[in-house]
């Protein structure tokens, strides 16, 4: 027995500590996991459920059915809903990417006069809520006759200031060298943009495509106060759940599949662009 025990290998108490640690922190990852699994994943059953069983607390639904993916469908315009929602959300997203990433570069590589003190304005309009400039943004839009238009939409949000920001953090991270590898080529400033620091940006637009698709596919203040003046054909998916919510309270099937359907566009851009989000977001914070 105490040859036996000799052979044992000795772990160092710190070694001890670290795996206890570590055990310790992936324990609160998977229940903070589980916490906003929870709720997506009973959402995702109840729309399986009939309108009788759905008032049931019960994991597995009695009997399957996809009666109410069906309805909403068919019945409630969601089809139209998520037609402008992923029109408004590309053609924003797209405008944000080429508009952020030029802004970007230009403060982060370009000397011109006033260049500090207009980053600073930029960065100070993240201190004012879309509430605050509500009556001025719908005044200005209502002289241009863009009120209940996606053009009015677009407009006021061609390019966000977080953007901006975010793309000069990450052009900063970037050598020197290739630009002056293009100058030497005779590339101007706007071609050195395009063919060069754009695609070395490629994880920063990833990133940034993700979470401005998201913001505006998610939106609910600016479609409400454009959209929402009697022009249902111009409802995006939030306003679309919106109004079923509140006509039809209890039909809690119907309401869960249109929810899911929200969802589903943003899981896919997510796990389609994830690698290049993580390393976007990492390599942006590096140098200020």
């Amino acid at each position: 027995m105490a040859s036996v025990a000799a052979e044992q290998p000795y772990i160092p108490r710190r070694a001890r500590s670290e795996t206890v640690r570590m055990v310790l922190v992936y324990a609160v990852l998977v229940l903070i996991a589980a916490l906003f699994f929870i709720p997506f994943f009973y959402t995702v059953i109840t729309s399986f459920k009939t309108l009788p069983d759905s008032v049931n607390f019960s994991l597995i639904p009695h009997p399957w059915t996809t009666q109410a993916w069906h309805e909403v469908w068919t019945q409630y315009s969601f089809e139209t809903y998520i037609k402008n929602s992923l029109f408004l959300a590309v053609v924003v997203t797209a405008f944000n990417m080429f508009l952020g990433g030029l802004g970007g570069y230009a403060f982060a590589r370009l000397r011109f006069p006033g260049r500090g003190v207009l980053f600073l304005i930029v960065l100070g309009t993240l201190m004012i809520p879309d509430q605050l400039r509500l009556i001025p943004v719908f005044v200005m839009l209502t002289n241009w006759h863009l009120i209940a238009s996606f053009k009015g939409y677009i407009l006021i949000n061609l390019v966000t200031a977080t953007n901006l920001f975010f793309m000069r953090q990450y052009f900063l991270t970037i050598p020197k060298d290739f630009e002056e590898a293009a100058k030497l080529d005779g590339a101007g400033h706007f071609k050195t943009f395009w063919r060069v620091m754009l695609p070395l940006a490629l994880p920063a637009i990833a990133a940034l495509t993700i979470l401005q698709f998201q913001g505006t596919w998610n939106d609910f203040f600016w479609p409400l106060i454009l959209f929402g003046q009697g022009t249902p054909h111009l409802y995006t998916v939030q306003l679309g759940l919106a109004e079923f919510k509140l006509t039809y309270q209890t039909n809690w099937p119907d309401l869960m599949a249109g929810s899911v359907i929200a969802v589903l566009p943003i899981l896919a851009i997510f796990v389609f662009f994830q690698r290049y989000f993580i390393g976007g977001q990492i390599s942006a914070g590096v140098k200020g």
